[in-house]
This record gives C-alpha cells, structure tokens and sequence, in this order.
C-alpha cells in the first residue's frame, strides 16, 4: 500500500516523546533520506535522456521556442558548419543533440531519421527511435534502428553503443528453454544464507532427481551490486538462460532486477526489499514480504481479537522503520489508533528508560500534579513497602492506553523489552511480532508475556508436516528447512512447472508467471497479484503450553 500516512521518525524527537496523536504530521527516521529524482533508462551502459552540457553563444541567436521545432533544429544544424567559432559550433551541435534526444516525439524523429538536410542528427534521431522501440519491448524495430545507426555512422561512438544495444538483443534470441540462472551470495559472510537458498532452488527444479532435464546456470553475486550485474549479463549472454532467480539481499536485487528487466529476462528475486517489482514488468518476487505480514498480523488483531488501539516500540534501523510505516498506516487505514510510539538504538540492551517512555513515567513534571498526589500518599499510607515501591520513579503509574504493542524486532530484543514491561507494571496487553519470533526459544524469551504474543509467518508446524518437499529436505540434509530455502523451492517450482508445461520463451513466461494463480507451492497455495508479488500462505502464531501454534480465535 502506498504510504500516504507514511511514518518518518527521529531517534532524537522520539526519545523525549511518550504518547502520539494519530493525527499529527509524520517525523522523518533518522536512518533514512530522501529520495533522489526519478533517473532516466539506462541501455547498455548509457543514461539516455540526459542533456549533454551546454556552451552558450553570446554572437547568435536561433527562432524563439514557439516556432516550428524542426525549423528551429534545422537552423541549429546550420549553424554547427557556419558559426563564427569553434566554440558556437560546438554549443549549436550540443543543443541540436539535446533536442533530438529530449524534445521531439516519435513522428518528430522519423522525420529527422528520413530528412537528409538534418545531417549528423540523423544517427541520434535513429538512436532514440530505437530506444523507443525497447522500451515499448518492440526488438525487432529496435534492432532495425540501431542497425541503421551503424550503417550511417560507422566506427562513432553512436555507432558503438548501438552495436552493444545489438548484441544484447542477439542474446536474447538465444535462450535455453531449461537452464534457469541464479545470483546468489555464494562467498563472504552471507554465504551460508546463499548456499540454503541454492538448495531449495535445486529441489524446486529437480535437480534432486535423476532425468530432470533441467539445468542451473549459478552466479557469485559476492553481495556486490556490481558483481550482481555482471553476473546477469553471463548469465543471459553466455549461458542463454530463461530466467534468472535473485537475489537475497536488499544490496544487489535492485541490481540482478534492473539488469534482468534491461535484457528481457524475467526474474524471480527472493528478497524482501521494498519497491523490487516496480522496477520492470519482467520483475517478480517470491518472498514473505513486510506488506504481507502486517496485514495479516492487523486484521488478526484487529478483526479476530477487537484490538482498536496500539503502541509501537520499534529499532532505529530499515527494517524497525519499514513494518512501523506500515503497520501504523494499515492501523489507521482500518480505523484503529497509535496512541503510543517510542523508538530505541539497535544497540540497546537495557530498556527500562524506553519502556517508561513509552508508559509515560520517565518525565515526571507532564504529571506533576498527580505525581506530587501519588507521592503524599505513598508517605502518609505508614505501610512498609518494597525499595522498588519506594524509589520515586515508581511513583507514577504507567499509562496504558493501548491493547497492544508492535515489536518489530528479534525474539531476543523482544524477550528484553518484555522483561522490562514486567518491571515497569505494565499489564493486559499483546505483544505483536514479525516472523522473527517464529524460534524454538520464543516462550522461554517471552517470560510472563509467553502468553500474550501474537506473530505471523508462513511456517507452521502444521504445515511443515504436510509438506512434502520438507520432508525430502530433511531426509536430504537431516535437518529442517528455514523460510529461505522454501521461498527459493517454490521459485524453482513454479518455473519447473510452467516450462514444462510449454513456456519456450521469455515472453511467455513472463504471460504466465503473471497469471499464476492458486499455485501449489510447499506450504500452500500461491497466486500472484497485480505488483507481481507472490502472495504466500501467512497464519497468526501464538504460543500455548511452550509451543508455537496457530492462533485460535475463541468468540
């Protein structure tokens, strides 16, 4: 979901702030700028679009901008031979290029392309049609107008980028219906993580069983954008692969998708990095993505269990800021509250300063009057109490205005932060996670709040039984699958499938991919939707005598 109420929080303006109105103007996160202009389409190596410098001429002028626009480029040609300089020869040649690159429509530039009174402008005007035509995925059009350029100006530069823009496409006639690419972290500290995900794509495509067919072309992306990119580029030109799965981390799949969607080649990235698909219309992802959980996790709350109102205690890094932005906008988008939000440094470990925050008990002079009440009687009452009763921070009682509180974050900081709700008497509330929670030692972390947890994620125990892939996973590797390697089984999977159902070219299995719809996949059914994200199963998870179980709705 668009984010129109979206979150932009500061570490330093929410350490002093308790309770939130759900009205008031957003905050920026300090972990985060802004966003940098749209930039144009990259072919090949250039930025096209992109006005190349301009020298101004102090000696002549060309007709004002109302006219005629050819007229004015053809005086602007004119002028590129009969300026009095160098100088002004060069800054007409210039301007004359950054029109025919930025400033005319097509039937403009097939007119320049067809005209030889227009000169060397010709070859740009036959450049930018070819650009046109690959934007609009038209190949053969664009092989015919970069063919022209290097027939028109052999050995420029022009020409060079256009033989380039030729071969990509020669490429990509050349596919191998079976062999499938992979852009993986194979080395460095994220290899673990690769190799987990390189196992599932290998069951999911077969490989496992004699007599496949199938083949897979793998890449070490090294978590290097541009080994990423280069990867691809092999990928498609030397191995002719159909498709390309990658990438895992939120580093280098921007790079394996940009560069994939440049080539035609469809990809499946299994990362959760926010805006992938947006990217291209070749850009898939399988992957349990932010959007998903918290959704499920606020129609739970809120639908199944009557939540209206929420605190969020969340870290001061990407990923506390992405489920915060959404969590508070789906909150408020089904007409719920955020009466509270306190933000903590990833490096915290003690969270009593962040809870009082949160509870409104760390400023006391907010609630001086009852403060100084709460004080008197406490020392008039004559009875004995606990040192902790007696220090003064304990005076005030927390404010609770809120059902639940959304953690996003590890089972450990979670454990923390519960231990320190305990302490500051905070009490009756849910704890709301994120499939991090999903571990063996969740109740144990939770202390008294073992009871009181609600997360989300795609595995359960009950579906880990029915699976049949996790089954040959364990019988494989003797030991259990993590979400990775199940993500990574049902792109291979639905590939498999869809190839040897008949999907003999990219295009066609791009035409299909786009319209999967109650796919069996691992764990459960899987459709794509009009992002082209595979939405997967997600189940609320509780915990009930020290297990993780699915959460039962008692009405």
């Amino acid at each position: 979901m668009k984010s129109t109420f979206s979150l932009l929080l500061t570490a330093g303006l929410l350490a002093s702030c308790t309770t939130v109105a759900t009205k008031r103007a957003p905050l920026k996160p300090a972990a985060t700028t802004a966003a940098s202009a749209k930039k144009p389409k990259a072919v090949s190596g250039m930025t096209t679009g992109k006005p190349p410098e301009q020298i101004e001429s102090a000696h002549i002028s060309i007709p004002a901008a109302s006219g005629d626009v050819l007229a004015q480029l053809k005086t602007l040609v004119n002028q590129t031979v009969q300026a009095p300089s160098k100088q002004d020869q060069e800054a007409f040649r210039l301007r004359a290029i950054d029109m025919v690159e930025n400033k005319l429509n097509e039937d403009q530039l097939e007119d320049v392309a067809d005209d030889s009174d227009f000169g060397f402008l010709r070859a740009h005007a036959m450049f930018r049609l070819g650009e046109m035509a690959l934007d609009k995925k038209d190949n053969s059009d664009a092989r015919k107008y970069f063919n022209s350029v290097t027939e028109f100006v052999p050995g420029g530069d022009l020409a060079l980028r256009a033989q380039d823009i030729i071969l990509q496409l020669d490429s990509a006639k050349n596919v191998q219906s079976q062999t499938v690419g992979v852009v993986l972290p194979l080395s460095g500290r994220n290899a673990p993580v690769g190799q987990r995900a390189l196992r599932g794509l290998e069951m999911g495509l077969g490989l496992h069983i004699p007599g496949s067919g199938f083949k897979l072309a793998v890449m070490d992306s090294e978590g290097n954008p541009d080994s990423a990119r280069r990867g691809v580029e092999r990928l498609v030109k030397e191995d002719n692969v159909i498709a390309i799965v990658g990438s895992l981390l939120s580093k280098t799949a921007p790079a394996v998708a940009a560069k994939s969607d440049e080539l035609g080649v469809p990809t499946i990235a299994l990362s959760q990095r926010s805006g992938l698909t947006e990217i291209g219309p070749t850009v898939f992802r399988n992957s349990l993505t932010s959007g998903m959980q918290v959704r499920t996790l606020v129609r739970t709350a809120m639908e199944d269990m009557g939540m209206k109102k929420f605190a969020i205690l969340y870290p001061n890094d990407p990923y506390g800021i992405e489920f915060t932005n959404i969590f508070w906008d789906e909150v408020l988008a089904r007409g719920g509250e955020i009466t509270a939000v306190q933000t903590y440094s990833v490096k915290e470990t003690d969270f009593r300063l962040v809870i009082q925050r949160l509870v409104g008990t760390y400023f006391g002079e907010a609630r001086q009057d009852e403060f100084n009440m709460r004080l008197k009687e406490l020392q008039q009452s004559g009875k004995k109490h606990s040192v902790r009763q007696s220090n003064l921070e304990n005076v005030l009682p927390p404010i609770v205005d809120f059902d639940g509180i959304f953690i996003p974050d590890s089972a450990r900081a979670m454990g923390q932060i519960s231990a320190m709700l305990s302490y500051n008497d905070v009490r009756g509330v849910k704890l709301l996670g994120t499939n991090l929670w999903n571990t063996k030692d969740i109740a144990k972390r939770a202390g008294n709040f073992a009871q009181s947890l609600v997360f989300v994620d795609s595995i359960t125990p009950s579906s880990q039984d029915r699976s049949r892939f996790v089954g040959e996973y364990r019988s494989l590797y003797n030991e259990e699958p993590s979400l990775i390697e199940i993500q990574a089984y049902d792109a291979g999977l639905i590939l498999r499938q869809l190839i040897a159902s008949g999907a003999s070219s990219r295009e066609d299995l791009v035409k299909r991919m786009s319209e999967l719809n109650r796919f069996p996949g691992s764990l459960g059914n899987l459709s794509i939707n009009a992002e082209r994200e595979i939405e997967r199963p997600v189940t609320a998870l509780t915990i009930e005598k020290g297990e993780v179980i699915p959460l039962k709705i008692r009405k």
